[in-house]
C-alpha cells in the first residue's frame, strides 16, 4: 500500500489503519503485540487508539489499550519512527466518571488527558490527537436527530482549539482531528482555526459502511471541499457485515458469544443492534456471495476503494482476522456491483446510523 496525505497535514498514512479498541478486553497483551507486529510487517503504518479504551468501557480497563501499545513501542527500538500514532481525548463522560470528574470537557481536561495518554503510550508526541465525540450535544451513537433542548455545552470550540494549539506548540501533538462529528462541527472547527491561526483539523473519524452511509448525506461534500479526510470506522458494521449473524441474530442462541456486539448491551439496543440493520446486512452479505465474494471482501472493498475514505480502520481479535482484512485490499468491485450496492441502499437506507 502506498501512503496518502491526511487532510492538509504533513502526515502520510496507509489507507488501512489498525484500530485497537479490542486490546485489553477481547485481546490479551501477547496477542495484541503479535497483531501489531504483523500489521507493521504487512505495511500498515497507522495505529489508532483512545484514552477510554479498552471497550466495552470499564473502570478496570480504562487506559489499558494505550498501555499495551506503549509497552509494545518500548520493547521494539525504532518502531515509534515507523508508525503514525493516533489517539483521542474522550468527550463528556457519558456515564464514565472514571475518565474525569464532571460532565464536560474543558481545556484543562484536554491537556490532562493528552499528558496521561503520552505517559501510557511511552512516547513524547501523538501524531494525530482527536476529540472522540463532541463536547456539545450532537446526534451520534445511534441518535438520529439534533435536539436543542439537550444542549449542555460548557467549553466553546474556540477554547477547545486553543487547548489543542497549546499541545501542538509544546510538541506533544503534531496534528488534530475530530470523531463522531457533524457537518456544522467540522465547518466550525475549520472556520475558527483559519480565523484565529489555530491548528486545522486533518481528519474526522466517523462510522462508514454498507449499512451506515450517513457520511454521504453532506459530510462527504463538506469534508471534500474543506480538505478534511475521513477515517472510516466500523467498516464491517460491528460484525454484521461478516456473515457471522446471517443464521442467528447476536442475541439468539447459536450466535457467536465472544463477539464484540455480544459484549455491548447498549450497542445491541442502538444502531448495530436494530433489526433493520441486521436485515440490511444479510442482504449485502447475500449480494457478496452472488458475486463470488465473501461478505468481508465486499464490505471492506467498498470502503477501501471509495473516494470518500482516506483510511479505513479495521479492528481485529486474531492474526487470521487481520490477514483476512488486509487481503481484502486486492478486491476490486466492478461497476455493476457498485450499482447493485446503491440499489440496496435506496431500499434499506442507513439502518446502522
Amino acid at each position: 500500500m502506498n501512503t496518502i496525505p491526511l487532510g492538509q497535514s504533513d502526515l502520510r498514512v496507509t489507507p488501512i489503519c489498525l484500530g485497537t479498541m479490542t486490546f485489553g478486553e477481547q485481546v490479551g497483551e501477547p496477542d495484541a503485540h503479535a497483531i501489531l507486529d504483523r500489521a507493521v510487517e504487512r505495511g500498515v503504518n497507522f495505529i489508532d487508539t483512545a484514552e477510554m479504551y479498552a471497550v466495552p468501557a470499564r473502570e478496570a480497563t480504562f487506559g489499558a489499550t494505550e498501555s499495551i501499545i506503549g509497552r509494545w513501542l518500548a520493547s521494539r527500538p525504532g518502531m515509534r519512527g515507523r508508525i503514525v500514532l493516533a489517539s483521542k481525548v474522550a468527550g463528556p463522560s457519558r456515564g464514565m466518571p472514571w475518565i474525569r470528574a464532571g460532565q464536560g470537557m474543558t481545556a484543562a481536561d484536554i491537556v490532562a488527558s493528552c499528558e496521561a495518554s503520552l505517559r501510557r503510550l511511552q512516547t513524547e508526541v501523538i501524531d494525530l490527537y482527536q476529540i472522540h465525540w463532541p463536547e456539545r450535544h450532537a446526534p451520534m451513537f445511534g441518535q438520529l436527530y439534533y435536539d436543542p433542548a439537550k444542549e449542555t455545552s460548557q467549553t466553546p470550540i474556540h477554547e477547545q482549539l486553543q487547548a489543542l494549539a497549546g499541545l501542538v506548540r509544546a510538541g506533544k501533538v503534531r496534528h488534530i482531528g475530530l470523531s463522531n462529528e457533524t457537518p456544522w462541527g467540522v465547518h466550525e472547527f475549520v472556520r475558527l482555526a483559519e480565523a484565529h491561526g489555530l491548528p486545522r483539523v486533518a481528519s474526522v473519524q466517523n462510522p462508514y459502511c454498507l449499512i451506515n452511509r450517513s457520511w454521504d448525506n453532506a459530510m462527504d461534500e463538506s469534508c471534500q471541499r474543506l480538505g478534511v479526510s475521513l477515517l472510516a470506522y466500523s467498516p464491517l458494521g460491528f460484525g454484521l457485515l461478516t456473515g457471522k449473524y446471517d443464521q442467528h441474530a447476536p442475541h439468539e442462541p447459536g450466535a457467536p458469544r465472544d463477539a464484540r456486539i455480544a459484549r455491548y448491551e447498549s450497542v445491541q439496543k442502538q444502531r448495530w443492534g436494530r433489526p433493520e440493520a441486521l436485515a440490511a446486512a444479510r442482504r449485502y452479505n447475500q449480494l457478496a456471495r452472488e458475486h463470488g465474494l465473501t461478505p468481508v471482501q465486499l464490505a471492506l472493498a467498498f470502503c477501501y476503494r471509495s473516494w470518500r475514505v482516506a483510511s479505513t480502520i479495521i479492528g481485529v481479535t486474531s492474526l487470521a482476522q487481520l490477514d483476512e482484512n488486509l487481503d481484502a485490499w486486492d478486491t476490486q468491485l466492478p461497476a455493476e456491483l457498485l450499482a447493485a450496492i446503491d440499489a440496496l441502499r435506496w431500499q434499506y437506507r442507513d439502518p446502522g446510523q
